[in-house]
Parts: structure tokens; C-alpha cells; sequence
């Protein structure tokens, strides 16, 4: 399992088997209750993001006995869990997050699903989980979409957001890894993240609670990362921000991430920073590639130490010119102004951020070049 972002990158960029050589890993159930086609095209009309599961969900389990067994196709519906079940008490749980795309020839694909199989054994392997081979997670995905391909949706801005997780369900009280572990993917037809698509948002610049120590989970995809950012986020959506911006849990000086999603500082002189990888800033999938975009663009382009004090005066000189959010279900949003306890600043510029976006929705959409090979055809 990768234990750095190094090793993470390195795995991403390993070969795949194709699709028809995955297909059928997972076995299809029957599914006496699917949605008639006239529910599902009521949902696709209006979607939303993360409000409506496609009929079928993806499960496999481990033991210790049998590794990963069990792999099925099944009807999308509740879990029995017992409630000594071990993630409800110790909270052995990760996650991914992808989506898949229907281009205009109606083929389905997704993006760069290698870096999310890798990142998904990084964070296992913070939380003591067992390790889930690379094809038994593409084939989770090649399987659901054969069973679930008309819930792809195919207008402009929305796909089918793929949602793999993996909890312990073991039943025992006692702090120690489980021995059983459960893997499923769920499918979500989705719109835009955002409400208002791509507009400036407004961000809270959060100076007394954090997402993330030294030493802890920030780097990974654990449901605890974002539990402790559900507080300060709540109470910014209270005072009328889109987001919240964290800043380090040492000095609370320097920053972090935003509760989901990473961030970029473009400066007047062409530059583009983005906050060091220290072990609790999440190694983005979509933070990943703008850097390699903007690298074969020739832009000076690099992680660094971003104090929030001197960004503040480099956005009021104007050295500083814009700022951008960026990650998987938003994809890239811009940022309009940042506020905090005691200031307040807004960003003129979003040209660069846009320009971003439309690159990588293309490549994802099928409609610009892929270059890098990050597409993946599903079916």
C-alpha cells in the first residue's frame, strides 16, 4: 500500500487492465424493483448532488480467513450492521470520491480512477484497513455502470457521482483494528457542487478550530476529517459563506485546505502556490493534475508555506490576484473574497481558475485533448 504522496502518484500512473477484462468480477444480482424509466428520468431533470442512488450498489466483504470475498452486484438498500458493528464505536471508515461521464457518443467513462484505487490503500493503510486491490476497484465501477449505465446522466455539468467506501463491521468494544471489513460502491446522478455553478465563492478563513494535527489523519479520506469540519462550517454557512478555509493546528498561521477541497494562490507575476502536502492536507486527485497541467503550460507552478498574514498583504497590494478551490465534485471553484475575525478581501481576477476548469471538464468530457491518458473507458 503507498504510505507518501510519492508512492501515491507513482501507483496512479501504472497501467490498468481494460474494462472487458474486469467485467463480471463482480457478480449481478436479481433486482426485482428497479425504477421505471419514467422515475429516473424525473430525477435526471433535477438531480441535485448526492440526493437520489441509482438501483443496484457494489459490495464485497473481508475477513481474515478469506480476504475479499463475496463480490456482488446487489439491489441498492440498507445494511444490517450490528450495534456493537466496529465503525460505530471506533471509527475504521474511508472513502473515495469519482464520477463517471457520458461523452456526446454516449460512451461512459471516468477520470483517472488509479490515483483514487491508490489514495483509497493510502488512507487504509493510516486506519489499519486492509489493503483493496487496484482491479477489484475498477472492476466495482465497470460492473455498477453495466448494471446502472442509464443513470449517467448526459447533460451539460452533470455525471454519476461513484462514491467507494470501505467501514469495519466487525461486532466487539474494543479499540483495536476490526477483522472484518465491508466494501461498497454506491452511484449518485449529480449536478452542479455548488448551487450557483461557477460563481466567486465566499470564504471564512476559520482561526480557532481545525480539521487536522500533526501526526493525525488529515492526509486521508476518513469521515472524522470532515466530522470536525461540519462546526466552523455550519456556523460560516450561519453568517453567509459558501466555505471555510483551515489554517494549520500548530501555529494557525499558515493554511491548510478548505473542508474538502484544496486551494491555489495565482499571483500577479504569473506564479501559482499551493500549500505544501505535511500530513494534514489531503493529496488531491484534481489538485494533482492542474499542477501537471499548468507544469507542461510552463508555469511556475510549486507547493509552499502560504502565511495567511503576508497572503492578506499581497491581496491588498495586488500582488496576489486570485484564488481557487479545487476538487473532485466541484471540480474547480473560484474564490471571490476571504474574511475572517478581523479582515476582509476580496479577489478581482478568475481568469486563470476558469480557464482551468474549462480544460479539465474538457478532457473529462471528452471534448479536449487527453494527453495525460487519464480517462478511463467504462463502457
Amino acid at each position: 500500500m503507498p504510505t507518501t504522496p510519492a508512492e501515491l502518484e507513482a501507483l496512479a500512473a501504472e497501467p490498468l487492465k481494460s474494462a472487458s477484462d474486469l467485467a463480471g468480477t463482480f457478480v449481478k444480482q436479481d433486482h426485482p424493483g428497479v425504477k421505471p424509466e419514467s422515475e429516473v428520468e424525473k430525477i435526471l431533470a433535477n438531480p441535485g448532488f448526492g440526493n437520489f442512488f441509482t438501483d443496484y450498489m457494489v459490495h464485497a466483504t473481508w475477513t481474515a480467513e478469506k480476504g475479499w470475498h463475496n463480490k456482488v452486484v446487489e439491489p441498492y438498500g440498507p445494511l444490517s450492521l450490528d450495534p456493537a458493528g466496529s465503525v460505530l464505536h471506533y471509527g475504521q471508515e474511508v472513502f473515495e470520491g469519482l464520477k463517471a461521464y457520458r461523452h456526446e457518443d454516449g460512451s461512459i467513462w471516468t477520470f483517472r480512477p488509479s490515483y483514487n484505487a491508490a489514495r483509497l490503500n493510502f488512507s487504509n493503510h493510516r486506519l489499519a484497513i486492509p489493503e483493496f486491490p487496484m482491479d477489484d476497484f475498477l472492476a466495482s465501477i465497470v460492473d455498477l455502470i453495466a448494471a446502472d449505465s442509464r443513470w449517467v446522466p448526459s447533460k451539460e455539468g452533470e455525471t454519476l457521482y461513484l462514491r467507494p467506501f470501505i467501514f469495519a463491521s466487525e461486532s466487539f468494544l474494543g479499540v483495536r483494528a476490526a477483522t472484518r471489513y465491508e466494501y461498497l460502491l454506491l452511484g449518485s446522478p449529480s449536478g452542479a457542487y455548488f448551487k450557483n455553478g461557477f460563481q466567486p465563492i465566499n470564504v471564512w478563513v476559520e482561526q480557532e478550530f481545525h480539521r487536522a494535527g500533526n501526526g493525525g489523519m488529515g492526509a486521508v479520506k476518513t469521515g472524522g476529517n470532515y466530522a470536525s469540519s461540519l462546526l466552523p462550517k455550519m456556523e460560516a454557512s450561519a453568517k453567509g459563506f459558501d466555505e471555510v478555509l483551515f489554517l494549520d493546528a500548530t501555529t494557525s498561521t499558515y493554511l491548510d485546505e478548505l473542508g474538502g477541497m484544496n486551494v491555489f494562490v495565482v499571483y500577479e507575476d504569473g506564479k501559482i502556490r499551493t500549500p505544501k502536502l505535511t500530513g494534514n492536507i489531503l493529496p488531491g486527485n484534481t489538485r494533482s493534475c492542474i499542477m501537471q497541467l499548468l507544469t507542461r503550460d510552463g508555469v511556475d507552478v510549486a507547493e509552499a508555506t502560504i502565511d495567511l498574514k503576508q497572503l492578506l498583504a499581497d491581496i491588498e497590494s495586488g500582488e496576489v490576484v486570485e484564488m481557487f478551490a479545487c476538487g473532485t465534485a466541484a471540480v474547480v471553484t473560484t474564490i471571490g473574497s476571504l474574511t475572517g475575525t478581523d479582515f476582509k478581501v476580496t479577489l478581482p481576477k478568475h481568469d486563470t481558475s476558469k480557464a482551468i476548469y474549462d480544460e479539465l471538464t474538457g478532457i473529462q468530457l471528452g471534448t479536449r485533448p487527453d494527453t495525460f491518458g487519464w480517462l478511463y473507458r467504462l463502457a
